[in-house]
């Protein structure tokens, strides 16, 4: 074969490649935008997820604070 020839097949198998990756990828958004549009229909939006409410502890530590503290003074001074 040509040089010419062998570029232009080059050249075709490039483009063939290309668009069947680019197709490919096309169709998979696609099919996962679907997806996703199908669950979120059968999906109770009406009730909202109870978040838990931040609590602090009623057993708290008296020595925490110093120990972050002490904590936070050496992260500084190593650092």
């Amino acid at each position: 074969m040509s040089p010419g020839a062998l570029i232009n097949e080059g050249l075709n198998l490039l483009v063939y490649g290309m668009g069947f990756v680019f197709v490919f990828l096309t169709l998979l958004v696609i099919a996962t935008t679907g997806m996703s549009r199908l669950v979120n229909h059968f999906v109770n939006t009406d009730t909202e997820a109870e978040s838990p409410s931040p609590q602090m502890a009623s057993t708290e530590d008296p020595h925490l604070p110093v120990v972050i503290a002490a904590a936070l003074h050496h992260h500084r001074h190593r650092h």
